[in-house]
């Protein structure tokens, strides 16, 4: 049945497309370029990618030496003795033709219904920009660290290099009425439900907004609620990243001026999956997500328990533990909800003085100052020894989160968990745990269920949620997207190799 299916799917048994074909669904993009050129009187025809060939060096190699001519090409052969171009191959194979142009070759025609063309190799488009740039708020020890720079078109073109596709299409549109700023959406065509493609591109287009700074900017502005503290669309840095989202079958955009990439539609667990997970063995994988997962948990409700337990529940604490805690707690003048404030604010505002100095100085500031503070704190019975412990753990499993506007959401929900347990104790917390899960389940991305798969629950969809499973029990893109192609790729050809390598 699993292999039937696959068939069913696979698009590797579709025949071979015409040179018309190709035009036409390169023509989809909006970086796909058709010029005609002239010698003597007669029109000549070249087609490519702009954001894989340099501009210039099309004016120089191409353009100039046609125009230059003294007489009219007959057959496209004549090309190679026209152009100082060394790498020009001829040809009429199709698969040729698609391959190559989008690896940045340029095709030239001498009548656009003519089968036999002539493809030529110019500069890349990379030449003299800055694209060799690592990421530096998603970092990762294992995996590619290449990332997005600020140039639209360089973006573009890494996009254009790293996923060689017909089906990765750009839709280029103008958002800001004062800036005019560029906004280009990018989805794979033979993956991607048409619906978020059309809800994407409906939501940019009727934006009212006058300068656009930035695309975290247009997140906010199409976002299916403005009033949580979630985000509702995953912005990256990574290149990985971005290219993951559109084989899963959801849309991403650019924005000019900008060096992140914003997807959707997302779900909350998008969040704190890292590229990482899927560059190590799916037991290390699996492991490392769970533990982000606990740090999660565990900064958000392990000081609001704190301050439940030591207010109203001490019964609750065993008698070898109860005896410290309330030794530490002797001298300290304040009741435990304003301990854990005064710490909890300390330590945001390390965070944010670190995040807004110079790199080394803002390192040294957040490790003196957190040892300095500390200790004096302590000393000065202005909190207990053991509660600034549980709060340097909390700020670590903060950490752990791969996003860091997710992160951000988990250090901002401490502090409403902590006036609930002041003021009910274990009852507070579970009334705001229940008000905090009825508030995601009303959440959506572009139309989709926030907490998907979870809730609603999709049994067939969780191989790839808390867990990652082995690659041949995950070839299957998630069914809650909706994709027009449901594999990543043919397990049973993994399987068969594994039997020839036995035998």
């Amino acid at each position: 049945m699993f292999k039937n299916l696959f068939k069913k799917n696979n698009a590797d048994q579709q025949p071979k497309k015409t040179l018309d074909e190709i035009i036409e669904q390169f023509s989809k993009s909006s970086d796909f370029t058709t010029l005609a050129i002239g010698a003597q009187h007669k029109k000549y025809v070249i087609t490519y990618f702009k954001q894989l060939v340099q501009m210039q060096s099309v004016e120089d190699k191409i353009i100039k030496p046609i125009q230059l001519i003294d007489f009219t090409l007959t057959n496209v052969n004549e090309v190679e003795n026209v152009l100082p171009i060394e790498d020009i191959s001829i040809t009429k194979d199709t698969q040729e033709i698609l391959e190559k142009m989008l690896r940045g070759y340029v095709m030239f025609q001498l009548h656009t219904d003519d089968k036999e063309v002539a493809l030529i190799k110019v500069q890349s488009f990379d030449t003299g920009f800055r694209t060799e740039n690592e990421t530096e708020n998603e970092f990762s020890v294992v995996g590619p660290k290449l990332g997005f720079v600020e140039d639209l078109d360089v973006n573009l073109y890494l996009m254009r290099k790293t996923l060689i596709s017909e089906h990765l299409v750009f839709k280029e549109i103008t958002v800001g009425q004062k800036s005019k700023t560029r906004v280009v959406i990018v989805y794979l065509e033979d993956i991607t439900n048409p619906q978020h493609v059309d809800t994407m591109t409906k939501r940019l287009e009727s934006l009212d907004f006058d300068v656009i700074f930035d695309s975290t900017m247009l997140e906010q502005l199409i976002s299916d609620n403005s009033n949580t503290p979630f985000p509702l669309f995953l912005t990256t840095e990574r290149v990985d990243r971005v290219l993951f989202t559109l084989l899963n079958g959801q849309v991403a955009f650019f924005s000019s001026g900008s060096p992140y990439a914003v997807t959707g539609p997302s779900t909350l667990l998008d969040f704190f999956i890292s590229p990482e997970d899927y560059y190590l063995p799916w037991v290390l994988g699996s492991f490392f997500r769970l533990i982000r997962m606990f740090g999660v948990f565990f900064s958000i409700f392990a000081t609001p328990l704190y301050v439940a337990v030591v207010t109203y529940h001490y019964e609750m604490l065993p008698k070898d533990l109860l005896g410290p805690i309330i030794f530490s707690r002797t001298n300290v003048p304040f009741p435990p909800v304003v301990e854990v404030l005064f710490l909890e604010i300390t330590i945001e505002l390390l965070r944010e003085a670190g995040a807004r100095l110079p790199s080394k100085v803002g390192q040294t500031l957040g490790i003196v100052g957190g040892i300095v503070i500390g200790q004096a704190t302590v000393e000065a019975a202005l909190t207990s020894n053991v509660l600034l412990i549980i709060v340097s753990l909390t700020a670590l499993a903060s950490f752990t989160t791969p996003i860091f506007k997710m992160s951000n959401t988990i250090r901002l929900l401490r502090f409403p968990f902590v006036l609930f347990a002041a003021l009910y104790g274990l009852v507070g917390i579970l009334f705001g745990f229940c008000y905090l899960i009825v508030h995601l389940i009303r959440l959506q991305s572009l139309g989709m269920p926030y907490l998907v798969p979870v809730y609603p629950f999709r049994a067939k969809s969780q191989r790839d949620t808390l867990l990652r499973l082995p690659y041949s029990k995950t070839a299957k893109r998630p069914g809650y997207l909706r994709p027009l192609s449901w594999f990543r790729y043919n397990p049973e050809k993994t399987k068969k190799k594994q039997n020839l390598d036995r035998e």
